[in-house]
């Protein structure tokens, strides 16, 4: 997979690649990911990407010709031309499809291209989202300074579920919302600390008993936390 970022401050990404598992899945490559500044395709003496917003208003939007000549020459086409198929242009924003882990491994599963817009002040104008996105996303029901972490949060998200990247394909499988619903609780080395002891289950080697109690103890706290994660798999 290769991941396009378009940011007006490319140095965020600088360093926050360079650990774990998405560099080991860089160095083996299994991901390719590139930063590319939006200011570099504003061709204006001050290398302008924001304006005041037409009808008034507070604050400052990101102007559409930087962004569309940066995602045309990243795709390799022209003014009017159709984009490549194989390539998803995302906005991230507020206003866009909630990111869960569905949306994740559909992302995953069937995309080799995604180029990721970031947005800045007040918004984007709106002529991106008409005539130059595939996908609107949202990291959550918040707003942020910019697109920037929602970046990271999403290509760490992809990543881990690319083939071969854990190393170990159950870890992925296995992970919080993978099955709609919380993590099972892990416990390791010492089995007992400040008076807190390790689950006798986990100790006995039954393993049908021990997926039984993961299986009780993860519904259990999603029921607690998240129960609109019980409710939504009981309509599907």
């Amino acid at each position: 997979m290769r991941i396009d970022i378009l940011t007006i401050f490319p140095e965020y990404f600088n360093e926050v690649f360079d650990f774990g598992i998405i560099r080991r899945a860089r160095e083996a490559g299994i991901v390719e990911i590139a930063v590319t500044d939006i200011r570099d395709f504003a061709h204006d003496k001050h290398r302008k990407t924001d304006d005041r917003p037409f009808g008034g208003g507070e604050g400052m939007v990101m102007k559409p010709e930087p962004i569309f000549l940066a995602v045309e020459h990243l795709l390799g086409t022209a003014e009017k031309d159709e984009y490549p198929e194989d390539a998803k242009v995302i906005l991230l924003t507020p206003q866009g499809r909630k990111l869960d882990q569905p949306l994740v491994k559909e992302l995953a599963d069937k995309e080799e291209r995604l180029v990721i817009i970031c947005g800045r002040y007040e918004g984007v104008d709106e002529r991106v989202s008409e005539a130059l996105v595939t996908d609107e996303i949202s990291i959550g029901d918040y707003v942020l300074s910019g697109g920037e972490p929602a970046a990271v949060v999403l290509a760490d998200a992809l990543i881990r579920l690319l083939p071969e990247a854990l190393g170990n394909e159950a870890s992925a499988e296995r992970d919080t919302f993978s099955e709609g619903i919380f993590d099972f609780p892990n416990y390791t080395q010492p089995r007992e600390f400040r008076g807190m002891e390790v689950p006798e289950v986990l100790l006995g080697g039954n393993h049908a008993e021990i997926e039984a109690w993961r299986r009780e103890k993860a519904l259990e706290k999603t029921r607690r936390v998240r129960k609109d994660l019980i409710d939504k798999g009981a309509d599907e």
